[in-house]
């Protein structure tokens, strides 16, 4: 009998505020954190997913109703009745953040001229199912910055710009689960997209790509000829 897509789905929201509490914790180093979240979202099965974390100890069972861990899905969608479906954000000879609490209208045009704008995702309220993100950007720059457990896809042109190819989504579809898809085009400027965990700063950031970086390279000249 095939496993019920939403024992999976509350599983995988488990697993992954896991393995982001170990990160937190040093228990995890940051490219073996990455590796699990990218297993964790393409495993099927509850047993994919409870050998992600087999080898982790078990969190504290003193653990506060506060401090308990939140299947992710909970987190983040939210069907809040006064979120708008439709909103426009203009950005002129500016510099536009949007950070924080934020609530995220179902479909948000951004037009970006000669400015820059951050929308950063980690503590948004995003509604169950598709969230859509219309960019246009001329002449300026826009950075998101987006939790891991996030699902994401993007589908955007350039034309003498930067745009970063993206797409992390379940295998299976979950009306249940936040998803924010990036469309439009990019004309003279840049669109860039950055993974960070709650908290985590630029810096902060940074430094972990350049240890992972490091990492991989000792990793590769350690392995024996023809491995």
């Amino acid at each position: 009998m095939t496993e019920s897509l939403v024992a999976v789905r509350d599983r995988r929201d488990q697993v992954i505020a896991r393995l982001s509490e170990c990160y937190a914790t040093d228990v995890l180093e940051v490219e073996e954190l990455e590796r699990r979240l990218d297993l964790a979202h393409a495993a099927r099965t509850v047993a994919e997913l409870d050998a992600l974390v087999a080898d982790l100890a078990p969190p504290p069972l003193a653990s506060s109703p506060q401090t308990a861990l939140v299947p992710v899905s909970q987190a983040l969608a939210v069907d809040d009745p006064n979120r708008a479906a439709r909103k426009k954000l203009r950005v002129l000879f500016a510099n536009v953040q949007r950070s924080g609490r934020w609530s995220v209208p179902r479909s948000l045009r951004l037009g970006v001229w000669f400015g820059n704008a951050e929308l950063d995702f980690r503590e948004a309220s995003l509604a169950p199912g598709v969230t859509t993100v219309h960019v246009g950007v001329t002449m300026g720059n826009l950075e998101v910055i987006v939790p891991p457990w996030l699902a994401i896809e993007g589908d955007l042109s350039s034309m003498f710009g930067n745009v970063e190819e993206i797409h992390r989504t379940s295998p299976e579809a979950d009306p249940q689960r936040p998803l924010v898809r990036f469309t439009g085009n990019v004309v003279f400027g840049s669109f860039e997209i950055s993974t960070r965990l709650p908290g985590e700063s630029r810096r902060q950031a940074r430094r972990r790509e350049k240890a992972q970086r490091k990492q991989l390279r000792a990793g590769s000249k350690a392995l024996p000829p023809g491995r």
